[in-house]
């Protein structure tokens, strides 16, 4: 299959137009009348995941997280970005990003983030889009039982992959909850939509302290922050099955997290 009718796929289900205005997606390098017969997906176009993905001769490489995100004036190979690009393009390896329009797609991200977290049931956008309320950022939805919160947090930690960061909770360990809300990526801004939705614990990553502190002394909604990488990354299930009746598909297990290990303080 031609790289510009693999775009077409994958535009058709997270419409670039979604994209926020700030943000970089759909094709990064590659020549749109290429033959691609395998890609690899993955969350971030590290240099790790550049290896991976040239080492098993894919054609293509899809990523959630733009590598280009903010204006360059040059991809020298004096830079690691554009040592990436030099790469890609040396090895006939197309890189495409979905972000945003992901996040926002009806499935998108966060879609697949509560259904890893546990959640079974419908699932409806926690910031809907104005343009189609069935999209936007987030869902809230419902546990098929009520559990108390260190149950819940104990079920994302086994639902998502494994970091150094971890899974972490604030609140009470006994509150029961039900209604969840779930943001994948870094989602504090969205914590007051999530109270005013009815949620009686909002899972996300990246929680700061202050907007986490502020939370819990308004109400007892509880909050479980997860490392931002595994928020994400159940989508590419999702994406291979977008992708694979075009072409052989392969979902990248590298963490590329940013924070490789963590140690406990003294007692």
């Amino acid at each position: 299959m031609r790289l510009s009718e693999l775009i077409q796929v994958i535009e058709a289900r997270f419409d670039p137009s979604w994209a926020e205005s700030w943000d970089a997606v759909g094709l990064v390098c590659g020549d749109p009348d290429a033959e691609v017969t395998s890609a690899l997906l993955a969350v971030d176009p590290t240099a790790a995941v550049v290896d991976e993905a040239l080492a098993e001769g894919a054609q293509l490489l899809v990523t959630h997280h733009p590598l280009l995100l903010r204006p360059v004036n040059a991809v020298a190979m004096t830079t690691p970005k554009g040592r990436t690009v030099h790469r890609l393009i040396t090895g006939g390896c197309a890189l495409y990003t979905a972000h945003t329009n992901a996040d926002v797609a009806d499935p998108g991200v966060s879609d697949a983030l509560a259904r890893a977290v546990g959640l079974t049931g419908p699932l409806r956008p926690l910031s809907p889009s104005d343009a189609d309320p069935r999209r936007g950022l987030g869902r809230i939805g419902e546990l098929p039982e009520e559990i108390p919160l260190r149950e819940f947090t104990a079920r994302a930690a086994a639902g998502l992959p494994r970091t150094a960061w971890g899974v972490r909770a604030a609140g009470d360990p006994d509150r029961p909850v039900r209604t969840v809300a779930v943001c994948g990526g870094a989602g504090d801004s969205l914590i007051e939509t999530a109270r005013a939705a009815g949620a009686d614990v909002y899972l996300t990553a990246d929680l700061r302290h202050h907007p986490a502190s502020e939370s819990l002394e308004r109400s007892p909604m509880a909050l479980v922050d997860a490392a931002h990488w595994a928020t994400e990354w159940p989508w590419l299930a999702d994406l291979a099955a977008v992708l694979g009746p075009y072409v052989q598909t392969r979902i990248s297990t590298l963490v590329t997290d940013a924070w490789s290990h963590a140690v406990e303080g003294a007692q």
